[in-house]
């Protein structure tokens, strides 16, 4: 849990919250951090975080929504702290990626996709847990970038999709503090007890750490 940064606490009263359906009684002069009660204020039943419709944490991005029923809400990074990208390929389209990502009985869906002409469609928020990476922990620590092609097919992995993903990637780095490594930016296939294997042995991963660490250089 973070600490209050500017070193304050709230006095609050006898009361309730009710989050998730268990009551959680705080005693007369119980102090609660500020920032734990902005984290959960929104998860009283009938409160809901403040989203806006359509909104993309990439300003390249285009917004095309997953099943809810392949996410969760959540309010990262105050509630999980993220500290890792994980690299995919889709193994089909970008369509199939797309129309499998807004099915319910699919089961997962990764924040973004990018095509191999360089567009980017963000289907989770950021702020999000999306479920890409078959473990619930890296889920809650990640953000999940797909790739649309085939593990063994070089010539889908494009110039132009990995220039738009470096950037997308760049700005994640920025954001959350993330630093560009190899411990940081994973294959889905290096997630403890996964079995998939992209992106496999032809994503080139000095070429995409370099184009990540440039893309950090620019302005955002």
């Amino acid at each position: 849990m973070r600490q209050n940064k500017d070193g304050s606490g709230g006095r609050i009263g006898r009361r309730a919250l009710i989050l998730g359906g268990t009551a959680a009684v705080l005693g007369t002069g119980a102090v609660l951090a500020r920032d734990e009660l902005s984290r959960l204020w929104w998860q009283v039943p009938g409160v809901d975080k403040p989203r806006v419709a359509g909104a993309v944490d990439f300003r390249d991005a285009r917004w095309v929504a997953a099943s809810s029923a392949n996410w969760r809400r959540a309010d990262r990074p105050a509630d999980y702290s993220i500290d890792m990208v994980v690299i995919h390929v889709t193994q089909g389209s970008f369509d199939s990626a797309v129309r499998v990502f807004q099915d319910p009985g699919h089961g997962a869906a990764s924040h973004y996709i990018v095509r191999k002409d360089g567009h980017v469609t963000q289907m989770i928020r950021e702020l999000d847990v999306a479920y890409h990476a078959g473990n619930r922990d890296y889920n809650e620590r990640s953000v999940g970038i797909e790739h649309a092609g085939f593990v063994d097919r070089p010539q889908d992995l494009t110039d132009a999709m990995y220039a738009a993903s470096a950037r997308l990637t760049a700005g994640i780095c920025r954001r959350y503090g993330i630093p560009v490594d190899r411990e940081h930016i994973i294959a889905h296939s290096e997630v403890p007890g996964t079995d998939h294997t992209d992106p496999g042995e032809h994503w080139d991963w000095d070429r995409y750490l370099k184009l990540v660490r440039r893309a950090g250089t620019t302005p955002a």
